[in-house]
């Protein structure tokens, strides 16, 4: 008994001392936002970020303007997936997998309670469509192009290495920037970004220290800076900006949730867009079709007969939807959109960190929208002569999808 009583006050004293210490290291650092990344993960019984938390960080409404549903192919769901990549999908806690094929709707599937409904978070998704914001501002003009230099929009890098920094080093993942990626500390740049209640303050604090634009390395504070610029280049937020050039235009049927760093504050533009499965899909549509939606057929009949007219809303210029989808400083990655090669189809792709996955495949005239909570390893792999970047599972959603 006296053992107990022994180990019961050291464990209480270990625990104080830990808290003590905790809060300490908080004070002398600044590191504020510990308090809520313990709060959401640990103490929730998990270590990383959850697809439904969206909730707990304030967010800016994406707002639709007339939905387009769409349309659905005479095959929908005619075809099931074979039981066992159904079974390995539902291992991998797949929420949606949806399939767009000749424009219509084909097949979709949830799983865990989620629908057609279900808002998730986009993680890393959130990047490509910061880069079709940037095209869109470039084609308006209030972007000069990628070779403008960032310190036009931000003074702090007008120093040193900072100012050789162009938007084209932060779009290719090129920067030279010394951001701490790691998913698993809290004192690196992703969880400063997604906790803290001021995301400039923790961005602002990296340095150029290598020459930009001669090494692709992955850094989600890249697409912060592009956000940031896009923003005060458009004079609104990012959410609104999104909401006029990209949401309204597309017919999404429910509005988006961008999450952002305090109550009136800045887009996570690196991450953090939070919709469902569908609306998702009009991302892959609008770069399947050149960038272009909103198709309309009308005849036309006039003294010399009867001809038949295509109208249509270019909603980011093509050009940009080549550019940002051509490989730059590596095979399997453009201005914020990754490329894979798979079975020799080349297929530009939206990636989040849970698995999140938005493909096109041009050939095939096919979008694939894969949302969940798990990804497997990622994989270097020599294929047609060329490195890839390949998450493991997105083969097994790509290889699904054909069959049906």
């Amino acid at each position: 008994m006296k053992f107990l009583s022994k180990l019961f006050k050291v464990l209480i004293y270990t625990i104080v001392i830990l808290v003590v210490a905790f809060n300490l290291i908080v004070l002398v650092t600044g590191r504020y936002y510990l308090y809520k990344t313990i709060s959401n993960t640990i103490l929730k019984g998990r270590m990383g970020p959850s697809i439904e938390e969206y909730g707990i960080f304030a967010n800016r409404k994406v707002d639709i303007g007339t939905p387009r549903p769409w349309a659905v192919s005479a095959n929908y769901n005619k075809k099931s997936i074979p039981d066992s990549l159904a079974q390995q999908m539902k291992e991998m806690h797949t929420a949606a997998f949806v399939v767009i094929k000749n424009d219509s709707l084909l097949h979709e599937q949830y799983w865990d309670g989620h629908s057609d409904t279900s808002h998730t978070n986009s993680f890393s998704m959130g990047k490509s469509i910061t880069s079709i914001l940037f095209g869109i501002a470039v084609a308006e003009g209030k972007i000069k192009g990628v070779d403008e230099k960032v310190s036009d929009f931000i003074p702090q890098y007008k120093q040193g290495m900072d100012s050789l920094l162009t938007f084209k080093d932060l779009l290719e993942m090129g920067s030279g920037i010394n951001f701490n990626e790691s998913y698993l500390s809290p004192f690196a740049y992703p969880a400063e970004a997604y906790y803290s209640s001021d995301i400039m303050e923790w961005t602002l604090k990296y340095k150029v220290d290598t020459i930009p634009g001669k090494r692709f390395i992955y850094l989600s504070g890249n697409t912060t800076i592009i956000g940031y610029c896009i923003s005060k280049a458009v004079g609104k937020s990012l959410s609104d900006y999104a909401s006029e050039k990209l949401w309204k235009p597309l017919g999404a049927e429910h509005p988006a949730y961008w999450s952002v760093d305090h109550d009136g504050g800045m887009e996570k533009a690196y991450c953090c867009f939070n919709s469902n499965a569908r609306d998702f899909a009009r991302i892959g549509q609008l770069y399947l079709d050149s960038g272009r939606c909103d198709y309309h057929t009308n005849t036309i009949s006039d003294a010399y007969g009867i001809a038949t007219a295509i109208t249509y809303t270019q909603v980011v210029p093509k050009e940009w939807v080549v550019a940002s989808t051509t490989p730059k400083l590596t095979a399997y990655y453009g201005y914020q959109w990754w490329i894979l090669n798979y079975d020799h189809h080349i297929i530009p792709y939206c990636r989040g960190l849970k698995g999140q996955y938005i493909f096109v495949i041009p050939d095939k005239k096919m979008v694939v929208v894969r949302l969940g909570s798990e990804r497997e390893i990622v994989k270097m792999e020599m294929i047609d002569g060329k490195l890839y970047n390949i998450p493991t599972d997105a083969l097994l959603y790509l290889k699904t999808a054909l069959q049906l």
